[in-house]
């Protein structure tokens, strides 16, 4: 994978030391930051391509940063890295827009997977280059691969990196039932860490953004797995 842009807001500077370096070392170019407000700053003057963020900090929570990161309609792919690693605070760190969450401790190496399996699933449709014409669609709802685009009618829905993903399984098989475990093989690159709760946690979030404008893409096969109605 090419070298990218990482983002790292975390308070504690050994974390930050530690994270710079083996992102580093996997050949990525790092930003630090060590509250909310730089990482603001950052985020407002740079192209930045992922952020690993503390959900812990001194002038605000990371939660509440990346609510006020997707508000402002920025899609960029957010890891979150606390010390609560409970099933309810994964969830809510999806529930507000995050793509992936790492527990503190946690090795260098499972770091770097994490970074690289969520940086995939953000770029695998830009680096399969897929002609401008190659548009989704399903009822009220599209899709266009090429420029990484969501739609309701004309209304622009933004989507973090992995909830596009997930739509775009979903609408490659419009009327055909996807199980948990196929979601996860197609819109997570078969990452073994990525739960079911995980999947629902997203397709909830999917259906949120589209409710807003009076559509319903998704729907539930209860005991099977999820769908989108054929076009």
């Amino acid at each position: 994978m090419a070298s990218r842009h990482i983002l790292v807001v975390d308070d504690e500077a050994r974390i930050r030391e530690v994270v710079q370096y083996a992102l580093e070392q996997a050949g990525h170019r790092v930003t630090t930051a060590a509250d909310g407000a730089r990482a603001a700053t950052v985020l407002e003057q740079r192209d930045v391509d992922l952020v690993v963020l503390d959900v812990m900090l001194p002038d605000t929570d990371g939660l509440e940063l990346c609510t006020r990161i997707r508000a402002a309609g920025n899609g960029t792919p957010i890891l979150f890295l606390s010390a609560k690693g409970g099933e309810i605070d994964r969830v809510v760190g999806l529930e507000v827009g995050g793509d992936d969450y790492l527990t503190k401790p946690f090795s260098p190496r499972e770091l770097v997977a994490r970074v690289k399996a969520v940086l995939r699933r953000g770029q695998a449709r830009a680096e399969a280059d897929p002609p401008p014409e190659a548009v989704l669609r399903a009822g009220r709802v599209s899709l266009d691969e090429a420029r990484h685009e969501a739609r309701c009618d004309a209304h622009l829905i933004e989507l973090t990196a992995t909830e596009f993903e997930v739509l775009a399984a979903l609408l490659r098989r419009p009327g055909i039932v996807l199980s948990r475990a196929q979601l996860v093989e197609q819109a997570y690159g078969g990452a073994t860490h990525v739960t079911e709760r995980t999947v629902d946690t997203h397709v909830r979030r999917i259906r949120a953004k589209f409710r807003a404008h009076g559509a319903t893409p998704i729907q539930t096969v209860h005991g099977v797995g999820y769908k989108v109605a054929e076009a």
